[in-house]
């Protein structure tokens, strides 16, 4: 059962987001892990996912996705890529922020993330590291970044995000404390792996299950809606079986 849960989830729901917007994380690129810093950031925001990934996507049609190239561009064209992706409500203020975060990261640590990971004590360290990068960095941020660089650098364990234990709750997968639901996650898929794929790409698919669908308590259009251990528990309980 498992092993069909986690494939419909990857074929149906979708995997990690940095491999949606083409950033290939899996050798380590520092370029592309900066790339991905950049989307994080972007996602971090309170602001719908599409258009984030489409803020995403002007940034990188425009060539504008290194430390180097965002800070060339300056305040004004920094504007204007965010406002053309539809990040008006945030403009100002993010524009500010990511130019003062790149600076900060070029001069610590000469533009590369994998520099900071090296000097990184632990994965606690590493997360506090990238919160010191400037404002808008954080704990939300920092996981959104990290959880899809579990499999990547040493040091990425963040803990599981509330999205993702909420929809492996409702699946019957895993429950209790996100250490522990994490570490059950973790061997359920070592024990069911998909080719092709890795650890982020399923707990990716638990973000966006969650996000989509069990937080909002939507039943319609949900994939796994037959299986959801917690819709199966109340249809139990309103037929009067189990009390």
């Amino acid at each position: 059962m498992a092993q069909e849960i986690i494939e419909k989830l990857l074929t149906q729901i979708g995997g990690k987001f940095s491999r949606e917007l083409g950033i290939d994380l899996i050798g380590g690129d520092p370029t592309e892990i900066g790339a991905w810093f950049l989307a994080a950031k972007l996602f971090g925001a309170r602001i719908s996912t599409e258009i984030a990934m489409r803020t995403y996507r002007e940034f990188q049609q425009r060539g504008v996705v290194t430390p180097e190239r965002l800070l060339a561009s300056g305040w004004d064209g920094v504007v204007a890529i965010l406002d053309a992706g539809g990040y008006a409500r945030y403009d100002f203020s993010t524009a500010t922020r990511l130019l003062a975060i790149m600076e900060a990261l070029t001069r610590i640590y000469g533009g590369n993330l994998n520099a900071l990971h090296d000097r990184a004590k632990d994965n606690s360290n590493l997360e506090q590291l990238l919160k010191e990068l400037g404002r808008g960095i954080g704990e939300v941020t920092t996981n959104i970044f990290l959880r899809e660089l579990r499999t990547v650098w040493p040091k990425a364990r963040p803990a599981l995000s509330p999205l993702a234990r909420l929809a492996a709750s409702h699946l019957g997968l895993a429950e209790g404390p996100e250490d522990e639901a994490l570490t059950v996650l973790e061997t359920l898929w070592s024990c069911h792996p998909v080719a092709g794929r890795d650890f982020c790409d399923f707990e990716a698919a638990l973000v966006r299950l969650g996000k989509d669908f069990c937080r909002k308590g939507k039943q319609d259009g949900c994939p796994f809606r037959d299986i959801c251990a917690i819709l199966t528990r109340v249809d139990t309980r309103s037929a009067g079986v189990g009390r």
